[in-house]
């Protein structure tokens, strides 16, 4: 059955499949009635139901902040897989804010208005639905190809499974939660959450990248031919992430993989400056061009070996920061 709404106004949250997570303050609640509708009374959660069974949504009206986030996840910390699951196709008649699909895997959406900058993890494909734009997720063309559908600017190797971004848009989670061997190259800048939850993509940037770059990283490597924004590396699990500056703290909470800095980076516990080896510096002569001198130079930030002696403190404002035990 699909789900139709009209929405008066600009509605939030629409199709996020993290809508019950804690945020600015506040939890929010999937059960309670999407804002704005016009003669309907679809939760939040209703619609989010609707896409895990590969059903369609029309929505008439602009949907704001935090659309289509993470569609196509099953969200371990809300009881789900931690794995990709399918997920339908979303269609909207009126404008999108920007940020939408962040750390998107699955689904398809199609957009009749405007849609703002910086993207999630989407990129446009030569939509098969006249008057509408077609958007997949990164990871989904990664994994599975383009399946007929002709990449709009940019390119894709399928032998190779390789994406080109060429466009200019800026982009957050790119290759989010990807479990396949492909490789992204972004010509430019990067926006948040690069690699986000990627257990085996690379990755490069040719250009600087934003904030939590890395983050929750589960195997894949992301290199950044420039700078990081903060919290770069936060709560890695595995993979590699290299860079040559840091804005701010690097590898908070980590619990494994390996940070490599040209620069030498401020780190938070548990993550700890260790030694270069061989096959760090070899690492480095691959992936960043380096000389055999240059590539010694680098720093490299591991978990610390002592990390229990640290334990996680939940603030007042929802974030958690690590704190040395006595």
């Amino acid at each position: 059955m699909v789900k139709e709404l009209i929405i008066e106004g600009t509605a939030d949250y629409i199709c996020d499949y993290t809508f019950n997570f804690y945020w600015h303050n506040k939890s929010l609640n999937p059960d309670s009635l999407i804002t704005g509708q016009n003669s309907t009374t679809f939760t939040y959660r209703d619609i989010v139901d609707e896409l895990k069974t590969g059903g369609d949504v029309r929505i008439t009206g602009n949907v704001g902040k935090n659309f289509a986030y993470s569609l196509g996840a099953g969200i371990k910390r809300l009881g789900g897989s931690g794995e990709i699951e399918k997920a339908g196709r979303i269609f909207i008649d009126g404008n999108v804010g920007p940020e939408a699909g962040m750390g998107m895997a699955a689904g398809t959406l199609y957009i009749r208005g405007d849609i703002e900058y910086p993207l999630g993890n989407i990129i446009e494909v030569a939509s098969d639905v006249p008057e509408y734009r077609k958007f997949r997720s990164v990871t989904d063309v990664l994994c599975n190809g383009t399946d007929n559908d002709e990449l709009i600017v940019n390119e894709f190797n399928e032998t190779e499974r390789t994406l080109i971004l060429k466009d200019g848009i800026p982009r957050g989670t790119v290759a989010a939660r990807c479990p396949c061997d492909a490789k992204v190259i972004i010509e430019g800048d990067a926006h948040n959450g690069t690699g986000m939850l990627a257990s085996n993509a690379t990755v490069i940037i040719n250009g600087n990248a934003g904030m939590n770059t890395g983050s929750h990283l589960d195997g894949g490597t992301v290199v950044v031919h420039g700078e990081v924004g903060e919290f770069a590396g936060a709560y890695m699990k595995g993979g590699k992430l290299i860079f040559l500056n840091a804005k701010g703290f690097i590898g908070a909470g980590m619990e494994g993989g390996a940070i490599y800095s040209k620069n030498k980076a401020k780190s938070s516990p548990p993550a700890a400056k260790s030694r270069m080896k061989g096959d760090d510096s070899k690492l480095m002569r691959e992936l960043m061009d380096a000389g055999r001198v240059e590539s010694m130079l680098y720093n490299k930030y591991e978990l610390d070996k002592e990390k229990e002696k640290y334990v996680e403190v939940q603030m007042r404002d929802g974030s958690i920061v690590m704190r040395k035990v006595g």
